[in-house]
């Protein structure tokens, strides 16, 4: 059985397959796919002055899952998570949960305080919410209305100086 790498660089086939892994969960919205795919294309032109920091979860020669997150300006130790996702064909194996564990051992690093998280109110995302919360995340705020109509955003924060 393969196990599960992880790598925090990005390789020229990563937003191609970033797009994938988005598509195939189908929790995200058209307009939001060439986003996802924007980030990793930045950060292959700028390297690390985008902002952008990555971490890929690879089975194998198949990457299956991924996040992005970066610093927040004007703070003094607040990162943003902008994406994590795993591959539709490998949900439910706690690759996540690896993902997340990786990017936070690599805010740990540079002593970061804070991770947040954003995600819709609406029923399809409450997975989406129970796994932040299963993972130590604590939901701070809603702002109502802020998608859609009846679609509030939902801010979780995990307090990554609070972490072993």
């Amino acid at each position: 059985m393969e196990t599960i790498s992880y790598r925090s660089y990005i390789i020229d086939s990563d937003p191609d397959t970033i797009e994938r892994i988005v598509r195939s969960s189908g929790f995200f919205y058209e307009d939001e796919i060439p986003i996802a795919r924007e980030l990793a294309e930045e950060t292959l032109k700028f390297g690390e002055k985008s902002g952008y920091r990555f971490i890929f979860a690879d089975l194998g020669n198949t990457t299956i899952g991924y996040a992005a997150y970066g610093f927040i300006d004007g703070t003094d130790g607040s990162y943003d998570l902008y994406w994590i996702a795993v591959d539709e064909s490998a949900r439910g194996k706690k690759i996540g949960k690896g993902i997340l564990r990786e990017v936070v051992s690599e805010l740990i690093k540079v002593k970061a305080r804070q991770l947040i998280a954003e995600t819709s109110s609406l029923p399809k995302y409450e997975p989406t919410r129970a796994f932040y919360l299963n993972n130590g995340f604590v939901q701070q705020a809603v702002l109502p209305d802020f998608f859609r109509m009846g679609d509030d955003k939902v801010f979780f924060v995990l307090r990554v100086d609070q972490t072993i």
